[in-house]
């Protein structure tokens, strides 16, 4: 038999590419199945055991069609329900319409159910109150109005009241006002200026004009009727000393952009009978604000736009929670961006880490730092690296709370710059000096970035876009990151998680659910996928389980008390108590436009007892605010029970 003799070098290279060759053929040819079984293998390998143990694991909810919508808020109640708020979501037509939707979802039958919706609470501030109720406050009163749409000058008029003697003084809409030069402005709705005030300082009598502000159009389209200047209006119809004292004043009449306007509807959701409950309005309209918790109870409301879309420059209200009424705090003036982030610490002052949704000065109000509410005293925390990159950020306060560490993650430029960061970073609030210290950067450039706080002390942060909501960014024409992380506290760093099918951007949610998984909802692209179309919202919902859900048997949620106060003790009966390490206090969250000044994760002591632990509950209510909470405990392995809902008086 001949020996074969071995190819030489040239030869197997040849036969190597030609190979290359017939399979590079085949895939364009087949691109198909090539395609089909790349997808199988993913299919295939995201779902095997250990994948899900390293990285957790993605599905999609099943929403009945009736049921889908423009997720701009969600909340975790008591009752383990999600409270998920569209409002209007972001649509004129609906708006206009009044047809406003809010839903509620339970994870534990998937059954979901409408709520009745009064106003257009799209875009307003919430947090939960100490009896588990969810305080809802403001939103849209109108919507934005481009400058190519606007045809007639519009303005705000401050109509004057100069006379004390006649009581307020009535306006209907369509009320006309004459300009020195006689254009003519109608206003737009009914409204009611109040008499003058008189006034006695010694023997001087003082009279202090009534006024009220409304919207006004010219009757004349076009550029002609447009005011640069202040001007005095009078009023069309009046007569004798009526023609004095009563007159109308504007700073500008012009066709540029009218943004959002702010309303001043107040309501707790209740969980038990899933209803809205009226209280007392704001004072101020606020379209964009924030509602931070207070150590007592109450709740104070900063920043958003008022009702004619104008930045509320530094007046800040607080909402009594036992009369059910807002009242004006004037020695608590500080101004904040929209929506910005404001943890509650453990000395009850309030951290602004920076992070906000937009609107307002590039400059004035967007040093982070610690607010004394109660001798209004702000000491600026500095160190930030990228501070401009601060809007569309996330922050949360790390677990456990007693650390006083807040991390700020991604953020872009003010406005709808193209430019965002990856930068991270943390202020150690527990020092007396806190500055910033860098954390490790995300792997990719990120606004509207999504964090939650999982009961094994570990933050999963997925989603976001690096352009402004999902646009363009560095050549490509959606910008939205399919990846998610989860960043360790305890090493500084973060580890890959298994990637989310669904893009979120802007107007999107997550929060954690009292079984220990993720819910992922909402986004509002500006763009479709050929980047040249208006982006359609995304109304699929997602959910993640991380590895602890897949690491065999889990602790059993512990029975007790639903009941227990701070610097007290509490025992709760589990079967598994020999193998528990920790026990924590969750926050359920109150999510919107990357804020969430609710959630937050407070270690509790832990002592094992005949069938069951003892837990040691923190005394200070600036770590630990009264309300509702999941409490967790976690086995050695970190694996994590099923949540037992308590309420901390």
């Amino acid at each position: 038999m001949t020996p074969r003799t071995r190819p030489t070098a040239a030869r197997r290279l040849l036969t190597a590419l030609t190979t290359i060759l017939c399979l590079a053929v085949v895939a364009v040819v087949n691109r198909p199945i090539v395609v089909l079984a790349t997808d199988r293998y993913h299919e295939f390998a995201i779902n095997r055991l250990t994948y899900k143990q390293t990285h957790g694991h993605w599905s999609l909810l099943p929403v009945p069609a009736g049921f889908k919508i423009n997720a701009i808020h969600a909340a975790l109640l008591k009752t383990g329900k999600v409270l998920i708020i569209a409002g209007s979501g972001n649509n004129r037509e609906r708006f206009e319409a009044g047809t406003f939707r809010t839903i509620l979802w339970d994870p534990r039958t998937d059954r979901f159910t409408d709520v009745p919706t009064p106003t257009d609470i799209f875009c307003a501030g919430h947090t939960f109150l100490p009896d588990g109720k969810l305080l809802v406050a403001g939103g849209t009163k109108s919507y934005e109005v481009l400058a190519t749409d606007i045809t007639h000058a519009a303005g705000v008029m401050k109509i004057k009241n100069e006379s004390p003697d006649f009581g307020a003084r009535a306006f209907p809409k369509g009320t006309r006002f004459e300009s020195a030069d006689g254009r003519i402005y109608l206003t737009r709705a009914d409204v009611s200026v109040p008499a003058a005030t008189k006034m006695w300082h010694g023997t001087q009598t003082m009279v202090h004009a009534g006024e009220v502000e409304v919207w006004v159009d010219a009757l004349e389209p076009g550029d002609a009727p447009i005011v640069k200047e202040p001007a005095q209006y009078k009023i069309q119809g009046l007569k004798g000393d009526d023609t004095h004292n009563l007159y109308g004043v504007a700073d500008k009449i012009s066709r540029d952009k009218q943004e959002y306007g702010g309303d001043k509807t107040s309501y707790e959701f209740d969980p038990e009978t899933e209803r809205y409950a009226r209280t007392g309005d704001l004072v101020k309209n606020r379209w964009y604000p924030t509602l931070a918790p207070l150590p007592g109870g109450d709740v104070l409301a900063v920043s958003g736009l008022d009702q004619f879309g104008r930045m509320i420059p530094g007046i800040n209200e607080r909402y009594q929670v036992k009369k059910k009424k807002w009242v004006a705090v004037p020695q608590l003036r500080r101004t904040f961006p929209t929506y910005p982030s404001l943890f509650l610490t453990e000395d009850e002052r309030l951290f602004f880490s920076g992070s906000n949704a937009g609107y307002g000065s590039a400059t004035e109000g967007r040093t982070p730092g610690l607010w004394d509410v109660r001798k209004n005293k702000f000491q600026p925390v500095h160190g930030l690296r990228d501070g401009t990159m601060t809007e569309t950020s996330a922050s949360v306060m790390l677990p456990p709370a007693q650390d006083q560490k807040v991390m700020i993650l991604g953020g872009g430029a003010v406005g709808d710059s193209p430019i965002s960061t990856a930068r991270t970073a943390i202020a150690d609030l527990a020092d007396p000096r806190p500055v910033f210290r860098p954390g490790p950067d995300l792997p990719h450039p990120t606004r509207y970035l999504s964090t939650v706080v999982l009961p094994d002390d570990t933050v999963f942060t997925s989603g976001g876009s690096s352009g402004y909501r999902g646009g363009p960014y560095q050549g490509r024409q959606r910008s939205d990151l399919h990846n998610a992380q989860i960043y360790d506290p305890r090493k500084n760093a973060f580890r890959e998680a298994a990637a989310p099918a669904v893009g979120r951007n802007y107007h999107s949610e997550a929060l954690l659910l009292p079984d220990g998984r993720v819910v992922t909802m909402g986004s509002d692209p500006i763009y479709d996928r050929s980047g040249k179309n208006p982006g359609t919202f995304e109304q699929r919902i997602e959910i993640y389980s991380p590895p602890y859900l897949f690491r065999g048997d889990r602790p059993v949620a512990p029975t007790g008390p639903s009941l227990i106060e701070r610097g007290k003790k509490a025992t709760f009966a589990t079967p598994d108590a020999a193998r528990i390490q920790s026990a924590r206090l969750v926050r359920p969250s109150a999510v919107t436009h990357a804020t969430d000044v609710d959630q937050r994760s407070v270690a509790l002591g832990v002592a094992r007892t005949p069938g069951g632990i003892t837990v040691s509950i923190p005394s200070k209510r600036g770590l630990l605010p009264s309300g509702w909470y999941m409490l967790f405990v976690t086995d050695g392995e970190g694996t994590p029970s099923p949540a037992r809902w308590v309420r901390v008086k």
